[in-house]
């Protein structure tokens, strides 16, 4: 519980850097120059403004300089991004492990601030990131399982663009590789959590747009996002329970 209370502060700076990669990586800035600075009017943002959590909480969520509004989403990342590498050590302990799941909710958190604000799951994010998993996971326990997941789950997600392009975009497909990678066979507990919890905001959209709600798209990214994460930590318990009803 220590350690886990301790990777609160590293977790809450990784995320203040997820922000600019969500930033900066749609738009294919670098994102180590140049400094951060406010997306409206420019100013470089001080040291004292760019404390994770605190500084957002200081400024009521607004530039110092300009008074334009900071958007939520930027707080969320950076503890989304803390408390979910403080869930990895807590379950994982200091290993091998950890550290390839805690890169791997990392990935989930950028690709979700993404998909939520420019609509797109960037492919310089989850390509180098589904490789280096696959890579990772296999060093630690060598077997096929995660590549086979990983195909498998892309290959899924492949046949619903191919059936419903609307629905959801090769950025997800990408996704599902790294998915697969990083969950092996509980990848399928995250497809099936993300496909389910993508159908509250559809139905919802139906109910008060009717047919024009099959115009109207929704990310996918967050929702595999989600699911991904409920599998990691609770995958193994989750589909042996499926497969006990179904025995």
């Amino acid at each position: 519980m220590e350690l886990a209370l301790f990777s609160l502060a590293p977790g809450l700076a990784l995320g203040s850097f997820l922000n600019v990669v969500a930033a900066r990586v749609p738009r294919r800035v670098s994102i180590v120059r140049p400094a951060s600075a406010c997306m409206s009017c420019g100013t470089p943002i001080a040291g004292r403004d760019n404390i994770p959590l605190v500084s957002w909480a200081l400024l009521r969520g607004r530039c110092r300089h300009c008074h334009t509004q900071i958007s939520p989403l930027y707080p969320a990342v950076e503890l989304a991004t803390a408390l979910l590498v403080a869930a990895c050590v807590l379950d994982f302990g200091l290993s091998g492990r950890m550290v390839v799941a805690a890169s791997f909710c990392a990935v989930l958190v950028a690709v979700t601030a993404t998909d939520l604000t420019h609509r797109i799951i960037p492919n310089r994010i989850v390509v180098p990131a589904a490789a280096v998993i696959l890579v990772a996971q296999t060093a630690l326990e060598p077997s096929p399982e995660w590549a086979l997941a990983a195909l498998g789950a892309s290959v899924f997600l492949f046949a619903a663009v191919v059936a419903y392009p609307a629905g959801m975009g090769m950025g997800d497909v990408k996704l599902a590789l790294a998915m697969g990678a990083a969950l092996g066979k509980t990848v399928a507990v995250a497809l099936m959590l993300g496909m389910f919890a993508a159908l509250v905001p559809a139905v919802i959209l139906l109910a008060r747009h009717g047919g024009a709600a099959r115009k109207m798209g929704i990310p996918f990214g967050p929702f595999l996002a989600l699911g991904s994460v409920i599998a990691l930590f609770f995958g193994e318990q989750i589909l042996d329970g499926y497969l006990a009803v179904l025995a």
